[in-house]
């Protein structure tokens, strides 16, 4: 059995030792550079003619589809792909999800971007840490904060019919706390998924990026969920 010792590093019966630590770093390294590159694409994009290609449907349906599919790449495949690759692709997304987050600029002010993203920054830092420092087990929470996710995505296709304003504002609030709760929960399981595996040289690159990209996915989306419930339109 796998023991944590007090500085966090992981020690295995047949000799080997991980840094949990340094690992969860470098998670949290990607995802910052990851969301650095989201800002900055969204920056670009608003301020020069590549607005022109954001706001065609057709173009913006290609770049969401482009992005799932990235997601499923970098989740389903990371065993497969080299760690250059696994980098590569998830600055692509990173890039790509900057480009249709630019949108957000155009709908609601700066200001409102920019609380809405210290409140969700605020809100990530809390939940997480207390996902990698709580004795509390949070995996039996997986299973309901996912149906959690489904039942949101229903509300929100049935909001496109009604387009009540009540329910986009129960969206929002229940979108907030599911993925505040998801931000605990996966920062935890990222945690144990690296206290029992043997991560060294490239498979420590590529777990790292695969886990910048959980955490990148509760920010981003606890974001959007903040910015509808608080932001204010242009």
């Amino acid at each position: 059995m796998n023991t944590m010792n007090r500085n966090g590093s992981i020690s295995y019966p047949l000799g080997g030792e991980i840094d949990l630590q340094a690992i969860m770093r470098q998670v949290y390294t990607w995802m910052v550079l990851g969301m650095l590159i989201t800002t900055v694409v969204a920056y670009v994009t608003t301020s020069t003619s590549l607005i022109d290609l954001a706001t065609n449907p057709i173009i913006l349906l290609i770049a969401v589809l482009a992005e799932f599919g990235l997601v499923l790449v970098i989740s389903r495949g990371l065993d497969r792909l080299s760690s250059g690759t696994a980098t590569m692709l998830f600055m692509l997304y990173a890039a790509l999800n900057g480009f249709t987050l630019s949108m957000l600029l155009l709908a609601f002010s700066i200001a409102s971007v920019f609380l809405a993203f210290a409140a969700t920054a605020a809100l990530f830092g809390v939940m997480s840490i207390i996902g990698y420092t709580t004795k509390v087990d949070l995996s039996r929470m997986g299973t309901y904060l996912m149906m959690g996710v489904i039942g949101l995505i229903i509300a929100m296709v049935i909001n496109l019919f009604l387009s009540s304003s009540l329910l986009d504002t129960l969206i929002s609030m229940a979108g907030v706390l599911i993925f505040t709760a998801l931000t605990a929960y996966d920062t935890q399981r990222i945690g144990r998924m690296a206290a029992q595996m043997s991560i060294n040289g490239d498979a420590a690159l590529k777990f790292g990026i695969f886990g910048a990209l959980k955490l990148y996915l509760d920010f981003i989306n606890m974001f959007l969920f903040v910015l509808r419930l608080t932001g204010r339109r242009r």
